[in-house]
């Protein structure tokens, strides 16, 4: 254990796909790799300085660009002569070629789908078809798409979003549940009534177009009177004649009406309240 190296997994497997060897260096010895260092200070100050891009394929564009021009045009470390692409021209045929396909670099997170059909990753939810909901499945995810699979199944694809918060939907998605929904429901909503009582969309037609040529009814006025209030008989009520009086409480004690009786009588004219004295006590306590 101690000093042993041990190496990445995902590093190990790179460099079987392209047939390179891992060489480790002790840490924070610059020295041991000081022409990893010299060529990412070159890069950092003849490409990045004072360059300006709109996204990262433009910024790819440019490196291309840069690579193939300034950078390899200048005169080659080791042998000041000839130009770096002068040497590269000469040691390619000695290259091993590249693969046919990349070696697969996307960012790989198991994600869990709750009840409903969408996935969270990176703050933002991506909807998956609704047959796929409280599974465990796998984002695989690029700077610029997101695909979600289940083993060698692709589920979805979007377009990754840099917000917070966001909802990308698929549309075929969303129509496919609401298909489902129908097909599980066929009644559901206006036709419920229809499918329960067969009659029932006739007569609410009929209604509907006899309401349309007949003129709209007249709002009519409504009172409201409050039912009258029990006492114990101590209360100084004024009220019309014609309004009845409160009724009697059959059992001794305090009377069941708050401290400060109010009494509303209502109707289309006016409003008349009438309330307890102050400082009268009920005389059946």
């Amino acid at each position: 254990m101690g000093d042993a190296i041990r190496f990445h997994p995902t590093l190990l497997a790179c460099a079987g796909h392209y047939r390179y060897e891992p060489r480790p260096v002790a840490v924070a010895r610059g020295n041991e790799k000081g022409r990893v260092e010299r060529a990412i200070r070159y890069t950092r100050d003849n490409f990045f300085a004072a360059r300006e891009f709109r996204d990262l394929d433009e910024l790819n564009a440019q490196a291309t660009a840069w690579c193939r021009g300034p950078a390899a045009e200048r005169p080659c470390p080791e042998d000041h002569r000839r130009s770096v692409a002068a040497v590269f021209a000469a040691e390619q045929p000695r290259l091993l070629a590249l693969p046919a396909n990349p070696f697969p670099t996307e960012e790989r997170v198991a994600v869990k789908a709750g009840k409903t059909p969408y996935v969270r990753f990176d703050r933002n939810d991506y909807s998956i078809p609704h047959d796929r909901v409280q599974r465990t499945l796998t984002v695989l995810a690029t700077p610029t798409a997101v695909r979600i699979v289940e083993g060698a199944a692709v589920l979805a694809q979007h377009v990754r979003s840099y917000d917070q918060g966001a909802q990308i939907e698929d549309p075929t998605h969303l129509q496919a549940l609401v298909d489902h929904k129908r097909a599980a429901h066929p009644h559901r909503g206006t036709d419920r009534l229809a499918a329960a009582v067969p009659q029932s969309r006739e007569l609410l037609t009929q209604a509907a177009r006899k309401g349309d040529n007949s003129p709209r009814p007249r709002a009519r006025a409504t009172t409201w009177a409050p039912s009258p209030p029990r006492c114990c008989g101590c209360w100084n009520v004024m009220a019309p004649p014609n309004w009845p009086r409160p009724s009697m409480t059959r059992s001794p004690g305090r009377c069941r009406i708050p401290t400060r009786c109010a009494w509303l009588w209502s109707d289309a004219a006016r409003h008349v309240t009438s309330h307890r004295p102050s400082g009268s006590r009920c005389r059946r306590r």
